[in-house]
């Protein structure tokens, strides 16, 4: 009885002190802020903000003359991501030089400890993190910016038929908007031109800094469209309803493979559950017989 309270009272010591800890860390990452402008807040992955405490001591060896291919490697991408006002390419170089550590500390740790197919596996998903979140983050940003193209082209192509100049218009959608991706870029996009830079110039930056296919291609039709001297509204309305045809295509395609896609998780989750809950009676059965 003794033993078993010993035993009890150790478990609920651990039990309250890794609670205190697990309290203790997500409070301290509550505090880990990023300063960026109010307007385009973004989330930061939760591994992102456990190694952001050690980024000033990282930056000197990012900054160092062999990662200079990789901060211009990823100095594009992160305004591709919509987080270029928020890591630079340092600071993300930086990032990466952390996790690599963190893998190899992981990967030395396991091998101390006579285990390694566990911790190399983990090490390698970690040293492979960022690059993965930063590809998925620009996948799914481009995809967001097409899906509400179409929506800000008809509303655009609405105001200037009506007699409006784009700017204005523009204005008046990006404030009656919900902030999207696409509502984020243009707004970027309307700051600049309210400090002074040419429509022209801000556009092209536009489609430089985001290089999603469907929204370079618009621009380019409304740049062309000013240069020619012919109707804006025109363009827009064309623009409009190619985008619409393309995303109601990419719809489609993706509800015709969805048949394929499932089939996978049927044969490995379901039916396995469903031949056992047939077949298992009958085996147990059967077993009884020939004992």
């Amino acid at each position: 009885m003794t033993q078993f309270l010993l035993q009890f009272a150790a478990a609920a010591a651990a039990g309250i002190s890794l609670t205190c800890l697990s309290l203790f860390l997500l409070r301290a990452l509550q505090g880990v802020e990023i300063e960026h402008p109010a307007e385009f807040d973004k989330p930061i992955p939760l591994l992102f903000r456990l190694v952001i405490p050690f980024l000033p001591g990282a930056r000197r060896f990012a900054a160092s003359a062999p990662c200079r291919k990789w901060s211009i490697i990823y100095a594009p991408r992160l305004w591709m991501a919509g987080y270029g006002e928020i890591f630079t390419a340092t600071d993300f170089v930086a990032i990466r030089l952390l996790f690599l550590f963190v893998a190899f500390a992981v990967l030395a740790l396991g091998a101390l400890g006579g285990h390694l197919i566990l911790p190399l596996i983990l090490a390698i998903l970690l040293a492979l993190y960022p690059g993965i979140w930063l590809q998925a983050t620009i996948k799914k940003r481009h995809l967001s910016i097409m899906k509400a193209l179409p929506n800000v082209l008809d509303l655009l192509t609405l105001s200037v038929e009506s007699g409006r100049d784009l700017i204005s218009a523009l204005q008046d959608i990006l404030a009656r908007r919900k902030m999207d991706d696409l509502g984020e870029e243009l707004t970027r996009t309307f700051q600049e031109i309210q400090l002074g830079r040419k429509r022209t110039e801000a556009l092209r930056a536009l489609a430089d800094r985001v290089r999603q296919l469907d929204l370079t291609s618009t621009i380019n039709s409304i740049i062309q469209a000013e240069e020619l001297g012919v109707s804006i509204a025109r363009q827009l309305r064309i623009q409009g309803d190619m985008q619409r045809n393309k995303r109601f295509t990419l719809a489609e395609k993706l509800a015709n493979e969805a048949s394929v896609k499932i089939i996978i998780p049927v044969v490995l989750f379901i039916l396995p559950a469903v031949f056992i809950i047939l077949l298992g009676p009958l085996v147990l059965y059967t077993a009884r017989l020939f004992r």
